[in-house]
């Protein structure tokens, strides 16, 4: 699917394609893209076995992130495990040389990174335990800080091999220094750091506060080819050591403007805009392809060393010091669950709800409760909860909510939720008194994006929400988005293009997709349409129902009298009356493109959540600068 750009800028992208092209000159490292799932393989122009030794200096400070999960969650443990001197690390992350780090926090790692042959490193030693193997090692173990590829290189054995039980191993970890091009614009240190699920080249630049270019140029990457994998490493650029303040959260706050300085001309901003434009534009086909069928194998080959694994229960006693057995015999029969889930007792509900009292009532059968000491939202179900459980015990997104536990009394279910501080999006788009301004909106929009990009590309098999609605996106603290009631969401099939089909029509009116009312057919592009919906919602402040009620001839040709006849007037129409003039319309008419394009009525026509969530990215990256500019300006 491509987004119509006007004639009168062509010359301009084909100018800057000829600047991407021929910015490859000044790279330094080749990005491993999925090299590091194929423990066979070994490209020569790929960085498998590590950076290429071609910097100005044979060794150099460096830096390597990695994330604390236990038992690496200490400074100790961490400095153990990657050989590195635990004063320096409580010293950069400002904690103590004692501290315990929050799951998942984002830790900074200074380390000596020296040439060893052709390749960069610095090594720590592992003494294997029973059934380790360099796939794991590398990938879990150590976070992608290594390869298999290149722990098999340091033994001299096939990196298929088991590992024998107490074997030191030598651990090359993967770290680089900066190349001439790249001191001379004032690189000091380069970092690598760790992807998440949700990363691009636009979000890692905008933590760190590094200039996009010079962050892909160092990984060899372009605007034409920008596609980063989970669970890599890539170099960031840095001219000052990182700062504790940005292991703290992925992304910035929607109301905190980048680190960067904005563009200096409305020209530089029309050029960056313009080339991730085309960037999308040619991406859409056999890079896309290629992604996606990674993707797949790279999740079924970490989920099939998992299938052995049971449900981690933590038993809490009830009123009379027994778990309920049908409670256990359910959660035991998820055999592939990759999560521990907490079994809490109904008393203990009970003392946190105040008796499941109204004052602690949120919304239908959702209370509010005090569990473990942390906020928690409490779900009473009644029926089937099977499908949802299992779902939620293989998925693990940060813009999905997250299930803790669950509770059995007398045959009602008891779902205890991760709790969303804000509520509802539908109570702050619909509700007076509430107001999100247009980058918190934009914010929301690609949290949403991200999260169901997740659902459809990272998980196996794919899924399907099938109820994307305002009041099923759930608003944290921050205003980070999250969505909510996976009741209706199925399996289907991952390849783009296929579907199933049911006779079992069920979701909301308005949010529905064409050929699932009329055919029962349910792929991923039903959650696009819906997506398109909503985000109409958001812009316009209004309710589905009451756009439909509006447009009596059909919500897309509305969309073609903002995009085609009507301009700047149609566009002032169309937005919600609460944000006229505090938007930039320019960026406003491309959601408008994206909401037209979600709500095709042939589903082959509408595009992936992969490239929407790109899409908003680059909005959202733009919309920042612009959110800083203005405040300057006032």
């Amino acid at each position: 699917m491509a987004f119509p750009l006007p004639s009168t800028k062509i010359i301009f992208i084909i100018l800057t394609i000829i600047i991407c092209f021929t910015s490859s000159t000044f790279s330094q490292q080749p990005y491993i893209r999925e090299d590091n799932t194929d423990c066979d393989s070994r490209p020569k122009e790929s960085s498998a076995l590590g950076f290429f030794c071609n910097g100005l200096n044979t060794s150099c400070q460096a830096y390597l992130t990695f994330r604390s999960r236990p038992p690496y969650n200490t400074v100790v443990a961490i400095s153990d495990l990657l050989a590195a001197d635990p004063s320096e690390i409580s010293e950069i992350n400002s904690v103590s040389k004692n501290s315990t780090f929050e799951a998942n926090n984002l830790v900074f790692v200074p380390v000596n990174c020296s040439c060893s042959g052709e390749f960069y490193q610095t090594n720590a030693s592992y003494i294997a335990k029973a059934d380790d193997n360099y796939f794991d090692l590398a990938n879990n173990t150590f976070q992608g800080l290594t390869t298999c590829q290149a722990l098999a290189n340091q033994t001299g054995n096939p990196p298929i091999l088991e590992i024998e039980t107490g074997q030191t191993i030598r651990v090359p970890l993967r770290c680089a220094c900066p190349t001439k091009n790249q001191t001379d614009v004032g690189v000091n240190y380069l970092m690598s750091y760790l992807t998440d699920y949700d990363d691009d080249d636009y979000k890692i630049s905008v933590e760190f506060g590094v200039d996009n270019q010079l962050l892909l140029k160092a990984n060899r990457l372009s605007d034409l080819d920008n596609t980063i994998y989970p669970d890599t490493t890539i170099l960031v650029p840095l001219k000052t050591p990182p700062s504790n303040s940005q292991s703290i959260e992925p992304l910035p706050s929607p109301l905190l403007p980048p680190t960067s300085s904005p563009p200096s001309s409305s020209s530089n901003t029309s050029s960056k805009k313009n080339t991730w434009l085309y960037a999308l534009f040619g991406s859409i086909g056999g890079l896309f392809l290629l992604v996606l069928g990674t993707v797949i194998f790279f999740t079924v080959f970490r989920r099939s060393k998992k299938k052995s694994d049971s449900v981690l229960v933590s038993e809490t006693s009830n009123a009379g010091g027994k778990i309920q057995k049908e409670t256990r015999e359910f959660l035991d029969s998820i055999s592939d669950a990759t999560q521990s889930l907490k079994l809490y007792g109904f008393e203990e509900l009970m003392r946190a709800t105040d008796g499941f009292s109204s004052a602690c009532l949120i919304e239908g059968s959702v209370y509010r409760g005090v569990v473990d000491g942390i906020l928690a939202a409490i779900k009473r179900v009644d029926g089937d909860v099977s499908k949802e459980i299992n779902l939620q015990q293989k998925i693990n997104h940060f813009n999905l909510i997250s299930l803790s536990g669950v509770c059995l009394n007398k045959d009602h279910w008891y779902l205890v939720y991760e709790y969303a501080s804000n509520g509802p999006l539908s109570d702050w788009i619909f509700s007076d008194g509430k107001f999100l301004n247009w980058t918190q909106r934009i914010q929301i929009a690609f949290d949403v994006a991200t999260g169901l990009n997740y659902l459809h590309s990272f998980t196996n098999p794919s899924h399907v929400h099938k109820d994307i609605k305002s009041s099923n996106i759930l608003l944290d603290s921050d205003f980070r988005a999250k969505i909510t009631n996976f009741g209706l969401a199925r399996a289907t099939q991952a390849q783009e293009g296929q579907f199933s089909l049911t006779n079992h029509i069920v979701g909301t009116i308005g949010y529905l997709a064409p050929e699932y009312l009329q055919n029962g057919i349910v792929s991923t592009k039903l959650d696009v349409y819906a997506f398109g919906v909503l985000l109409m919602e958001m812009l316009t402040g209004k309710e589905v129902s009451v756009l439909h009620e509006e447009n009596r001839n059909s919500i897309p040709d509305a969309l073609s009298a903002v995009l085609d006849g009507e301009g700047q007037e149609g566009l002032r129409q169309f937005m919600d009356p609460a944000m006229q003039g505090k938007y930039p319309a320019e960026f406003a008419t491309f959601v408008v493109r994206i909401i037209d394009s979600c709500l095709k009525k042939n589903p082959e026509t509408r595009p992936p959540m992969d490239e929407i969530a790109q899409f908003l990215s680059r909005i959202l990256s733009n919309s920042l600068t612009w959110e800083l500019s203005n405040n300057i300006a006032g």
